[in-house]
């Protein structure tokens, strides 16, 4: 969301949030020419509500409600593109790593999205088993967004085809893999 004289940018110090950012990700974001390449790369920025050199920019102005409040900053694929096409190096998708992090610490992430959920569902199931569990993943995920009726119909064709597995396999060394979310965590 870019401002507008409809929808003024409210900036709050100018500077803070960006050196947080630039602190968090080990992102340069003063290198930024605005120059747009990232944008034009991006798989996202046709449907996002902020695009990667207005995301850049915002930060630098220190619009953190804006920013942190973004569908963008869950949208993203961390496909690196952006940082690949950047002249200057800047790699914006480790800011939006950064910002994701931010995002859930102030409670800010966008209520028109469920990737946060998606994630922490998945997280937690490595965690529990050392794999993916798409069956337990999946249902978790229905049952905590409410969205019982969506991809149903895909189901039996998963199963029938053997890409579904009824219960979940389990990888050795759990203690290891607790230690390590634990240090992550960190």
């Amino acid at each position: 969301m870019i401002p507008t004289a409809e929808r003024p940018l409210r900036v709050a110090s100018i500077g803070d949030f960006a050196r947080e950012v630039e602190v968090e990700s080990g992102a340069k974001l003063p290198a930024c020419l605005q120059c747009a390449k990232c944008t034009s790369g991006c798989a996202v920025a046709a449907r996002a509500d902020i695009k990667p050199h207005e995301m850049v920019r915002l930060v630098q102005l220190g619009a953190r409600d804006e920013v942190l409040s973004s569908r963008m900053i869950w949208e993203c694929t961390s496909c690196e593109t952006c940082a690949t096409r950047c002249p200057q190096g800047v790699s914006v998708a480790a800011m939006i790593d950064a910002l994701r992090r931010l995002s859930l610490a102030a409670g800010k992430t966008n209520a028109r999205t469920d990737v946060p959920t998606f994630n922490g569902i998945f997280l937690a199931t490595v965690k529990q088993t050392g794999r993916v569990y798409e069956v337990g993943l999946m249902a978790a995920f229905k049952l905590r967004t409410r969205s019982f009726a969506r991809d149903v119909g895909k189901v039996p064709a998963m199963l029938f085809k053997r890409k579904l597995a009824l219960l979940p396999s389990f990888v050795k060394g759990r203690g290891e893999r607790q230690r390590l979310f634990r240090r992550a965590g960190r």
